[in-house]
């Protein structure tokens, strides 16, 4: 209809994780409007020359940028994935100072030019990236949201679903806590086709003894490491995942997700960033959801919150 408002996506950063989740979300059809901001600006013009040269295959899709960064302005939703890049060896913890001061430099001028945007944070640590994010701009929380532990869900089940010979979206199963080393698995609320995991005993599928579960495990852990190790950064699984929240915002899907946010009391933990369960849409994000979990499960997400409420401590938030 003439008039009728269209959505746009604005995206800080035009590096790899950047321009694969502007790829990823132009094919999709995620938005009408995709806007790149990245301060090199010959970096930002080639990615959306090359994006723009793909528009025939793709849905109706207006692909723009700029090192101007009211090129972001009237967005639904801002992605942040600028920051220093993890090296090989380095935790994503460790990143956090130096991608500190970047948000505190670009979100408050986002706010500025898209003040009614939702933030989704990507830039690592995320969680911290969120606690960071949700200060500077003084944005409701239910707006500002760290991609957590999408991405680690999706390896968890994709290893899961390996190992039983199953399709993946057969496998319900979240990680949740820090998007990072001290991240929790919830074993107990896992599912394949109905069946909790810990019932699992389908002939020629696969057991999932408790070996099997600390190797998996260390596989989801160790997955960002043994990319960047190869290949230097992490891109196809991080846009793909990126867009995925991108649609359950701009689609109002009211979809499930374990992204970052305020815990805000959730079993009396610190209320800090962390990835729970939680209902996302057009709105942003809800409270987290009463998942079931183990004392051991609840431990991790304690120590998790702890880490996190250290590393944010440090940095004077």
């Amino acid at each position: 209809m003439a008039g009728e408002k269209t959505s746009k996506i604005g995206i800080i950063g035009a590096g790899s994780v950047g321009a694969t989740i502007a790829y990823a979300a132009m094919i999709r059809g995620v938005a009408r409007q995709i806007s790149l901001f990245d301060i090199v600006e010959a970096k930002v013009a080639a990615e959306v020359l090359d994006l723009n040269h793909g528009l025939l295959f793709a849905p109706t899709t207006t692909v723009d940028g700029s090192d101007r960064i009211e090129v972001l302005a009237g967005s639904d939703v801002v992605v942040m994935t600028a920051g220093a890049k993890q090296r090989p060896g380095q935790t994503r913890l460790e990143l956090a100072e130096a991608n500190a001061a970047i948000c505190r430099k670009l979100l408050p001028e986002v706010v500025r030019v898209a003040p009614e945007a939702i933030l989704l944070l990507v830039t690592n640590p995320v969680d911290v990236v969120t606690e960071i994010a949700l200060k500077v701009t003084g944005l409701p929380a239910e707006r500002v949201i760290g991609s957590g532990t999408v991405l680690d869900s999706s390896r968890f089940r994709y290893l899961i679903a390996k190992h039983c010979g199953v399709a993946v979206p057969n496998v319900h199963a979240y990680i949740a806590g820090e998007h990072g080393d001290s991240e929790v698995p919830l074993w107990s609320s896992a599912t394949i086709g109905s069946i909790p995991l810990s019932q699992w005993a389908v002939e020629g599928h696969g057991r999932l003894t408790a070996e099997v579960k600390d190797e998996i495990l260390r596989n989801v852990k160790d997955a960002a490491y043994q990319v960047i190790q190869g290949k230097g950064a992490t891109n196809y699984a991080v846009g793909l995942a990126v867009a995925n929240i991108l649609e359950a915002i701009l689609n109002d899907e009211r979809r499930v997700l374990p992204v970052s946010g305020k815990l805000g009391g959730f079993r009396g933990l610190p209320d800090v960033c962390l990835s729970v369960p939680r209902i996302v849409g057009r709105g942003g994000i809800e409270a987290p959801l009463p998942v079931p979990m183990t004392v051991d499960e609840e431990a991790g997400l304690r120590e998790c919150a702890s880490r996190i409420g250290a590393v944010v401590e440090g940095l004077g938030l």
